[in-house]
């Protein structure tokens, strides 16, 4: 196990990128749900294109659940690369935790979600609904952060997500 490379191997780019991808989607189509799950919570059955667009998004958010275990298993196989070793502590530490919270999302919404969906568990429905606006301000300060490193401070941080190590 390699626990600081100088990079990212092509499969770790492709996962945060297609991962990335489907959260997006997730946060900007989610809503789509909510008919059908209004539905089922009142006995009723939901309308066909409700449903559709319902198993959508519960299937894209097992699909992130799925990719977000075998990103942490590559992780904890092949590491991850320091982070620029001149950043300020305060920078480096607000790092750190965006990625905790990230990865706890990625983890944690799919989970309350597809309880909430199949096991009917409205309180952990709302939790999932919570986590979205948590989600949406984390994202955007990881990608901020992210685009700050490389036009900014000129790191090679979003390069290093971009170009898989040799």
């Amino acid at each position: 196990m390699h626990s600081h490379p100088a990079g990212y191997t092509r499969a770790q780019i492709v996962l945060h990128w297609v991962i990335a991808a489907l959260v997006i989607f997730q946060l900007v189509f989610g809503e789509d749900i909510v008919p059908a799950f209004r539905a089922y919570r009142q006995g009723t059955e939901p309308q066909a294109d409700a449903l559709l667009n319902a198993n959508i998004h519960v299937y894209v958010g097992l699909a992130v659940l799925v990719l977000a275990i075998l990103r942490v298993a590559l992780r904890i196989r092949y590491g991850a690369p320091d982070l620029p070793a001149d950043e300020s502590i305060v920078l480096q530490y607000i790092a750190k935790l965006a990625h905790i919270v990230l990865y706890a999302a990625i983890f944690l919404m799919p989970l309350t979600g597809a309880l909430a969906w199949y096991l009917g568990m409205g309180e952990i429905g709302e939790l999932h609904e919570i986590g979205k606006p948590v989600l949406i301000v984390v994202v955007a300060l990881h990608a901020v952060g992210a685009l700050w490193q490389h036009f900014v401070v000129k790191t090679d941080v979003l390069r290093r997500m971009l170009k898989p190590m040799a």
